[in-house]
């Protein structure tokens, strides 16, 4: 098989870094970066094989969603009745530990 050469250009302590790994490795720097980019290939080959069918569902739920009906329109909230506005004033105080006459109990007024 021909062989094709590629080259990268990394910062100094990368490369050194890299040497030493290599070596350690009993490989030469060439040998160590086929070796370790192969690796990272198959993974994300396999993690890509594992996923496939929860990708190709998120694209059919993407594609179906996009083909939804838009909202109708929403009329905008009516205006409270005083009456109302009383009764919700009365709510919110009783979940913040207000009596009706906007006191908190066991507090001095």
């Amino acid at each position: 098989m021909a062989k094709a050469r590629i080259t990268i250009s990394l910062e100094q302590d990368q490369a050194e870094r890299i040497r030493r790994h290599a070596e350690r490795a009993g490989m030469d720097v060439s040998a160590y970066l086929v070796h370790a980019a192969t690796r990272q290939m198959a993974e994300s080959d396999a993690i890509e094989e594992q996923f496939a069918e929860v990708d190709a569902l998120i694209a059919r739920a993407e594609q179906a969603a996009g083909v939804l009906p838009a909202e109708p329109a929403q009329e905008p909230p009516a205006e409270l009745t005083e009456q109302e506005r009383r009764e919700v004033e009365g709510a919110l105080g009783l979940v913040q530990g207000r009596d009706r006459q906007g006191r908190r109990p066991g507090h001095a007024a």
